[in-house]
């Protein structure tokens, strides 16, 4: 993942710059492609939060997992709005950068909400982490880190 990002600043909720590498390095990262003006984004997003908050922030230790929210809305004011409102304490690609539309491509964004689960170097371990964590909950985690080849104690 840090080959993805390389050289990019990511923003954190607050909208304070973040180094990519450091903040993504040897962690299984979710491509969350979203907007706010998105119904199906607005019922996802809560779930979501839920699951970072419990394998990341409740969990000892914290899961290595890390969201990027790449924003598919329409200024940067309603992404910003978007992420105070309704995201978790995850990261963002700043909404003026380009590079977001290469990443749709990459990963054959079509349709929003979707999350991509990659491992550290971009290679996608599932395209179906929005379908995965609706039906399976906290241990599709699990299965991301065998993929990922990621070993940790993870007791969520």
């Amino acid at each position: 993942m840090v080959d993805v990002f390389s050289g990019r600043t990511l923003l954190n909720k607050d909208g304070d710059p973040v180094d990519s590498e450091e903040a993504l390095r040897n962690k299984v990262v979710g491509l969350y492609f979203s907007a706010g003006w998105c119904p199906p984004c607005r019922d996802f997003t809560p779930i979501l939060c839920d699951f970072y908050t419990e394998i990341v922030e409740e969990n000892d230790p914290p899961a290595q997992f890390e969201i990027v929210f790449i924003s598919s809305d329409k200024t940067k004011e309603d992404m910003v709005k978007y992420m105070h409102d309704m995201h978790g304490d995850w990261l963002a690609l700043p909404w003026s950068d380009q590079y977001s539309l290469e990443l749709k491509k990459k990963y054959n964004i079509t349709a929003i909400p979707k999350l991509v689960i990659v491992k550290e170097n971009g290679e996608v371990i599932t395209d179906k982490g929005r379908k995965q964590i609706r039906d399976q909950g906290f241990a599709c985690f699990k299965n991301w880190l065998e993929v990922a080849e990621i070993f940790q104690n993870f007791s969520g």
